[in-house]
């Protein structure tokens, strides 16, 4: 498996790039903006696209996805529970003066306990709402996708339409019970692992409190 990284827009959102080297497949987690340099990376990977995860639905993680799919005609995988937020983008968009290309609707529904394929990598479902109503987490082979809900010494935030602290709380318990050596790829900021938060991110050793 390769991770490719690419930190994309206004926002800086990371976009990533999944690779399964064995059979040259590959997804976009998250395209959140610049699709023609989602695009270029794919090309140059030599891989073939066979979808786009998204882990929620803010403007931040959805903006590049009209024009990837232009390029590509792949599925998009949504949670409900978020689908009113995708609707929405571009007012979310609008807030910011952004200029925005609404996404198409998504083609499929993620759900709790699913399992996304992508060649011979297997990932799994999580619901963890919090910073957004249907926030999932793509977990498997030693590495979490956690989009907004937790970064390198912080946490989402909870003050936005659909945003709840308790939900968070209870979704950051759920990502911190992996393994201590998982991989943790935020929705923006560098990696890190689940040992390296639970030691130093002050909203999980008790430093701080996440706001209800």
């Amino acid at each position: 498996m390769k991770v490719e990284t690419l930190a994309v827009g206004a926002f800086q959102e990371n976009t990533f790039l999944v690779i399964d080297e064995t059979k040259g497949e590959s997804v976009l987690i998250d395209p959140g903006a610049e699709p023609e340099r989602l695009i270029a990376a794919v090309e140059k990977s030599r891989t073939n696209l066979t979808a786009m995860w998204i882990t929620h639905a803010h403007i931040d993680h959805v903006g590049a996805i009209a024009g990837v799919k232009r390029r590509w005609s792949v599925p998009v995988y949504l949670h409900p529970l978020d689908l009113t937020l995708y609707r929405h983008a571009h007012t979310q968009a609008a807030m910011y003066n952004l200029p925005f290309d609404d996404p198409p609707p998504p083609d499929k529904e993620l759900a709790d306990g699913d399992t996304l394929e992508v060649g011979t990598l297997r990932f799994e479902v999580v619901h963890v709402p919090g910073h957004a109503p249907g926030h999932v987490m793509i977990h498997g082979n030693g590495v979490a996708f956690v989009g907004d809900c937790l970064f390198a010494g912080s946490v989402g935030r909870t003050d936005l339409p659909g945003s709840n602290g308790g939900h968070l709380s209870r979704s950051l318990e759920k990502i911190t019970a992996l393994d201590p050596a998982t991989v943790l790829y935020p929705g923006h900021g560098p990696a890190t692992t689940v040992g390296e938060e639970l030691r130093s991110n002050p909203f999980l050793n008790g430093t701080a409190r996440i706001v209800a």
